[in-house]
């Protein structure tokens, strides 16, 4: 009997790209396969997000093409699985009559018994119940050949209640995993050829809080940093009053962890901060982002930023230029604030009109873009350290990979050099990558890089 084909739509952050991961992996065991067409699979799930409005409609409009599918394909079986699949439970059903099943984020362990129930019965489930603790984060997803790169879930949930946000809502309280259980996973990553793992979590620096031996986030990334054949460690996300002097002295200390940082502030605005229920001030940012650089003098830092914020004034606005001026991030996630169901902001008074949450966003989207724009371009004739990735998508006769800084670079080779870490000359540089020259065959690597741009 030929397996069965799962397609898996994801909606979101890495986190939701991992749980997708796992999703498939737990499936292989019960006769499915993977497939990238939508029109050859047996299952559809869509893994949906719910941080903003717009992410909610586009797994709608993408839920109603599968459930058009399902319409010429009978025996088709359609889940949702998510945030949105956690926040509207059996709404969905209101929605969309073809759907089978709805599964939230503590629930992925169930999704085999959820098919065959559905097999047995043919009735729709709703699987959305919290659990004291998320058997899914255990599952691990061993990436298919060739594969260098891997995610890594350290732990589910968050503890903060930003007044924007509706995660803790949707992921429940934080839960950090066993020490032991992420470096085995790790070392399992390692063996089947993963050169780099993403940490992940809702909150990393919190990392151990729940833990009754008393891990910390920085032992984590010393002890991961021993692990033979990984030669790169990132994280996302992290909070900034959550980022410890200890977390820090890791970028100097763990030759494995990679120069970038992605550290969310959200304002440049104290008041707006204290609204958002943030817990730092804009000068305990600045004081953090100073550290970083003295500590790891070339480190790349990302952020998060949200404009029209309920009660934001232009001075408010204003403020938070000021920072990105101050700062000069190498690259930024900007939005226009929406209510989310739940949340303490969507009772907040002052709403800022949609026209002028438009303009805000343009304005500092563009200052963002001139700031990544001059970052990218001081790259220009450095030597940079490459982990190659495989095949460029808009040139297959080119190869791609990330710097340890997290900046893209496209260049020419005969040579198939995917997992391999080669030095490359910048030679030119664009708004979202850069372009080098392989400066050394595949074999080796010269001992002497330039500083990270």
């Amino acid at each position: 009997m030929s397996a069965k084909k799962i397609y898996v739509h994801t909606f979101g952050c890495q986190m939701n790209v991992h749980d997708s991961e796992q999703m498939i992996e737990l499936l292989r065991g019960h006769g499915y396969e993977a497939t990238m067409e939508p029109k050859q699979a047996d299952l559809i799930i869509v893994n949906t997000c719910s941080i903003r409005e717009k992410a909610d409609q586009k797994a709608y409009s993408q839920l109603g093409r599968y459930q058009a599918l399902k319409g010429k394909k009978p025996g088709l079986v359609l889940g949702v699985s998510g945030c949105l699949a956690q926040q509207l439970g059996g709404e969905f059903f209101k929605k969309f009559a073809r759907l089978d099943f709805v599964l939230g984020t503590h629930n992925i362990h169930r999704l085999p018994a959820v098919l065959a129930d559905i097999g047995t019965t043919g009735s729709p489930r709703v699987e959305t119940a919290f659990h004291e603790t998320v058997p899914s984060t255990g599952i691990v997803a061993i990436p298919g050949k060739g594969t260098v790169t891997a995610f890594v879930t350290i732990m589910q949930g968050c503890d903060n209640f930003c007044a924007f946000c509706v995660v803790p809502y949707l992921r429940g309280r934080e839960e950090s995993r066993e020490f032991g259980d992420i470096l085995a996973e790790i070392r399992m990553l390692a063996a089947s050829g993963v050169k780099e793992v993403t940490l992940l979590g809702q909150n990393v620096n919190s990392y151990g809080k729940t833990l009754r031996d008393g891990y910390s986030f920085a032992e984590l990334l010393r002890a991961i940093g021993r692990v033979e054949g990984i030669e790169r460690i990132r994280f996302t996300t992290s909070h900034p009053r959550d980022l410890s002097g200890d977390i820090i002295r890791c970028f100097a200390e763990v030759d494995a962890l990679c120069e970038h940082i992605h550290l969310p502030v959200q304002s440049g605005s104290d008041r707006i901060l204290n609204r958002m229920n943030r817990s730092y001030t804009r000068d305990d940012y600045l004081t953090k982002v100073e550290m970083l650089r003295e500590t790891r003098p070339g480190i790349s830092i990302t952020s998060d930023m949200i404009v029209g914020f309920p009660g934001e004034t232009e001075d408010d606005f204003l403020a938070t230029l000021d920072l990105m001026e101050r700062v000069r991030f190498d690259g930024l996630f900007s939005f226009k604030y929406s209510d989310r169901p739940g949340t303490a902001a969507s009772g907040f008074d002052g709403k800022v009109p949609e026209e002028e949450k438009g303009r805000r966003l343009r304005e500092l989207q563009a200052l963002q873009d001139r700031h990544t724009l001059q970052k990218n371009l001081a790259c220009v004739g450095r030597k940079e350290e490459v982990l190659v990735e495989g095949t460029s998508k808009q040139n297959r006769q080119e190869l791609t990979g990330r710097t340890r800084s997290n900046r893209i670079v496209n260049f020419e080779s005969r040579e198939n050099g995917t997992g391999r870490t080669v030095t490359v000359l910048i030679s030119a540089a664009y708004q979202h990558s850069l372009r080098g020259e392989l400066t050394e065959s595949f074999q080796s690597i010269p001992e002497e890089v330039t500083d990270v741009c």
